[in-house]
């Protein structure tokens, strides 16, 4: 499903780097999240031997996927999870609707799910009648204003401490104005506390699905996912088919490393294990669990042997965090659920890459996103391969759309300046020919937009070549 039907990449960044206070916004943000993850990444020896031990745990996931996700369905089901598979995220939101329909629920709470965001799924469930309650605070402050979520862990992140305090006193009845974050805290649980005694369903994402135990594991600072899956009778959870941990045993590292990078803590405040619906004597717990395993793609981007590093992905979102260019433009201006350097390599896969290989150019290629990752995905690489995507230059081409950007014009002028540089007569005549007519090239087609930020090039009478042998070098 794409994000965006009327997608313009260059205006979104254009409206994006026009909003001083959104750029003073984002780089607080995330120089903050950066300070926080160099405290707890203090120790280089630590953090890279941890940094292995999570990328060769999500290798191992990857290479072993079909069979892991049968033994963690056979371990769901004995546990009392009921399981469902979806192909597409037409498929995951018809299932949801469908559990909800089959229960007569309509009154959902919901805890924070990228997942959720990339199918859709609550303007889906909303066209269907159903209300929906984000009760993550961040999550809850962007559905009053009805915007996307800007960044994958702080979804509210483009609006500073006033902005929030505006938006609560403007949506909210009753609410008086206040810049006190913990009086704004306190106001939005009492809201979300009715919420939750109401709601006939709660909606999760998952962290990491524990193949050995048929757990779901779900990460939080809050309190309320524990909320969303406990208090309603009805909990429905959806999960990425690659979130898939094999072994209890190595929830630590991974737990220390998605901990670490996301929000800059050893560990959050909240651990939630969730292995089943309630059992009789237990005093709370929903009354059945849904897991409904999205795929959406993701078998496809599995079979690449290059394009498949993506899905090793923890959604820590610290590759945001240290990109340029996404401190500079936000998450709106990608335009799509996942943004910044992650989103530029999985965004294109899932919905094509016309027009969302445009995002791929948002990149200096500096490295700090790879540098960063705690599972050592190669970013920049793949950048660069969905560069080669949209002007179908690689080979075998498996992203849907590629080629895209391919023009009979462009391809002619670069082979072309291929003949010129590996032919001696033609590289002669054309470094003469520039010497001479170069400064009358009009500026027109491909040209306007380069030169729009680069000055135009000066030709020099005399080639390299020229003025080497003028000065009697040798040609070694």
């Amino acid at each position: 499903m794409a994000s965006n039907e009327k997608f313009n990449f260059a205006q979104n960044v254009a409206e994006a780097l026009a909003d001083s206070q959104l750029r003073a916004n984002f780089r607080f943000a995330t120089d903050t999240l950066i300070q926080r993850r160099g405290t707890v990444f203090a120790s280089p020896e630590e953090t890279e031997f941890l940094r292995d031990v999570g990328s060769c745990m999500k290798k191992d996931v990857l290479a072993n996927l079909p069979e892991l996700l049968e033994r963690f369905e056979e371990q769901c089901t004995k546990n009392g999870i009921i399981v469902h598979w979806a192909e597409t995220a037409k498929d995951a939101n018809e299932q949801i609707l469908s559990i909800l329909e089959s229960h007569s629920a309509t009154k959902v709470v919901k805890g924070k799910s990228m997942a959720s965001e990339e199918i859709h799924l609550n303007s889906y469930l909303e066209e269907h009648g159903k209300e929906i309650v984000e009760t993550d605070f961040g999550e809850f402050i962007i559905q009053l204003c009805n915007e996307p979520p800007s960044h994958i862990i702080v979804p509210a992140v483009h609006k500073n401490r006033i902005q929030i305090a505006e938006v609560l006193a403007e949506h909210i009845e009753d609410m008086e104005y206040t810049e006190d974050v913990d009086v704004m805290l306190e106001n939005v649980r009492s809201i979300l506390r009715d919420h939750f005694k109401t709601a006939d369903a709660g909606i999760s994402g998952v962290n990491f699905g524990i193949v050995e135990t048929g757990t779901l594991c779900l990460v939080e600072n809050e309190g309320n996912g524990r909320m969303c899956t406990t208090v309603p009778p009805l909990h429905i959870a959806l999960m990425g088919i690659e979130k898939l941990i094999e072994n209890v045993e190595d929830i630590p590292a991974i737990y220390r490393l998605l901990c670490g990078s996301a929000t800059g803590q050893r560990i959050t405040t909240y651990f939630n294990m969730i292995s089943g619906p309630r059992k009789t004597g237990e005093r709370d717990g929903p009354k059945e669990v849904h897991l409904v395993l999205l795929d959406n793609g993701r078998s496809k981007i599995m079979n690449d042997p290059q394009l498949g590093d993506v899905l090793k992905c923890i959604r820590c979102g610290t590759c945001l965090n240290h990109c340029p260019v996404f401190t500079r433009i936000g998450g709106h201006a990608y335009g799509s659920t996942y943004p910044g350097p992650i989103g530029e390599i999985l965004v294109p896969q899932i919905e094509g890459l016309n027009p969302k290989g445009a995002i791929a150019t948002a990149s200096s290629l500096c490295d700090a996103c790879a540098e960063a990752c705690p599972v050592r995905i190669p970013i920049p690489e793949l950048i660069r391969r969905m560069r080669d995507e949209s002007y179908g230059n690689a080979d075998p081409s498996k992203v849907a759309l590629s080629g895209y950007k391919r023009s009979c014009v462009e391809s002619m002028v670069w082979k072309g300046w291929k003949w010129s540089q590996t032919c001696p007569t033609m590289n002669k005549m054309m470094l003469k020919g520039l010497a001479l007519f170069g400064k009358w090239i009009p500026v027109v087609g491909p040209l306007r937009a380069w030169m729009s930020v680069r000055s135009k090039p000066q030709f020099g009478k005399n080639s390299l070549k020229d003025l080497a042998k003028k000065e009697g070098l040798r040609h070694e």
